[in-house]
């Protein structure tokens, strides 16, 4: 048999070692160096002791498994879940909160300092409630054969395989108190082979439910549905593909929630953020960040549905919104009509192409809010250091990228003046941040 030669290829030692971590990552694996190599284990923290077996290597770091602990850090907990061991969902439920959060600051400090060379604490730090924080879940939906039954919940860690939640502790209360009951609901249903998922989510009005379905539903499996509907007092969308929500039943209000003294009423396919008590604070923050005056213009990019932009138009001679998801710019639209803000405007434009012939490009702002996604900002970076505004906020989800973003504005002249760890979901790898950048010298906060 002929044999072809992989550079990439490496053996793994499957010996047992015995190592000692010293840190801890963003994802919540320990950190232990072994004959000058680094090594990341799922499930030990600082200071534990314990034989490992290698699970992967590489030239420069290798991962490995806990074969057996022989020491517990002060800072290994009992986590509340009882899925914890084999949902993906949550990574991090045995470490104390205080070291999930000083280590996440820690690696948004250290990226900042690699990529800009600029020392800078990432405190204080915006926390969240440990547990029930969570007022969005996606559930998926899969009809076991053998077994005759539906089974709901979230993906096994690195598998597509679904663990069935009964409980969900990161969950807010009013949610995790309909796992049980929607998924009997749910199981009773004459499509119950055709289901996809059902996301759950709670606005301040109360929860909704939007259940997609493959295959139309039948006139029993709709009263089934009301049902439950009306005992558990959950408004109910049926999505039988991607663009055809529709409510269960006629008059059902729409869901809203409120930010900055404001009600945003929202599609329940429209994005909004998770964890609604980061969300206050980290939409409080960057108003006071920015400093708004009323001769302020203020342009907001990758702003959804304005869940920063309708607040700052309260404060503001004009706020400008750009957003390339045309369903969240309508809601933007929408809720300034309803909250009678005429000083705002919204944008449907793909940030992600040319866009300096985009109408908005060409006004004048003298400050700036982003919050991208993931991939970060680096098609408009150079536009906004051209606006040359006074203040620059920049809100993310992945710290590489605002660390790579932040070196435009620095070259251009600009100051980091502060930085935030957020809170935004406890017990996982998910690190978010926001940071503020000034033209002028500011003190660091």
């Amino acid at each position: 048999m002929v044999q072809f030669y992989s550079p990439n290829r490496r053996s793994v030692n499957r010996g047992i070692i015995s190592v000692t971590a010293d840190n801890l990552d963003a994802q919540g694996q320990g950190i232990a160096r072994h004959q000058g190599k680094t090594i990341f284990i799922q499930g030990l923290l600082p200071g534990e002791q314990a034989q490992i077996q290698l699970t992967e290597e590489k030239r420069q770091f290798a991962k490995a498994k806990v074969v057996k602990r022989l020491s517990d850090s002060q800072h290994r907990v009992d986590p509340h879940c009882p899925h914890f061991k084999v949902c993906g969902g949550c990574q991090q439920q045995h470490v104390a909160t205080e070291l999930q959060v000083n280590t996440k600051a820690s690696v948004l400090e250290h990226l900042i300092q690699r990529e800009t060379g600029i020392g800078i604490s990432a405190h204080p730090i915006i926390h969240s409630p440990e547990y029930g924080y969570r007022r969005r879940a996606r559930l998926g939906l899969q009809y076991h054969a053998k077994q005759r039954t539906l089974l709901m919940g979230f993906r096994q860690s690195q598998t597509n395989d679904l663990v069935n939640i009964k409980h969900c502790p990161v969950m807010h209360s009013e949610l995790e108190q309909l796992l049980q009951p929607l998924h009997q609901c749910l199981n009773s249903l004459n499509a119950v082979k055709r289901l996809g998922h059902v996301e759950l989510v709670l606005a301040d009005n109360g929860p909704l439910a939007v259940l997609r379905h493959l295959d139309s539903l039948k006139h029993e499996d709709k009263e089934i549905l009301r049902t439950f509907s009306v005992q558990h007092n959950v408004a109910i969308y049926l999505l039988g593909d991607e663009k055809s929500l529709e409510p269960l039943m006629e008059g059902q209000p729409a869901p809203w929630y409120q930010v900055g003294g404001l009600k945003l009423i929202f599609s329940p396919q429209d994005f909004i953020q998770v964890n609604d008590e980061v969300n206050q604070q980290m939409v409080a923050q960057a108003l006071a960040w920015l400093d708004l005056q009323p001769t302020d213009r203020v342009l907001d990019l990758f702003c959804g549905m304005g869940n920063f932009t309708l607040p700052i138009a309260t404060k503001v001679q004009a706020a400008v919104g750009v957003e390339g998801v045309a369903a969240l710019v309508a809601s933007g639209q929408y809720n300034a009509r309803i909250n009678e803000l005429n000083n705002v405007d919204f944008f449907h434009e793909n940030l992600e192409s040319d866009i300096h012939q985009q109408p908005w490009a060409a006004q004048g702002f003298n400050k700036v809010l982003l919050d991208p996604a993931r991939a970060g900002a680096a098609g408009v970076m150079t536009h906004i250091v051209k606006l040359a505004p006074e203040k620059v906020v920049y809100v993310s989800c992945n710290p590489t990228t605002l660390a790579r973003d932040s070196k435009v504005l620095l070259e251009a002249g600009y100051h980091l003046v502060s930085v935030r760890m957020l809170d935004m979901f406890p017990h996982t790898g998910h690190l978010e941040s926001m940071a503020l950048f000034s033209s002028e010298p500011m003190d660091i906060e």
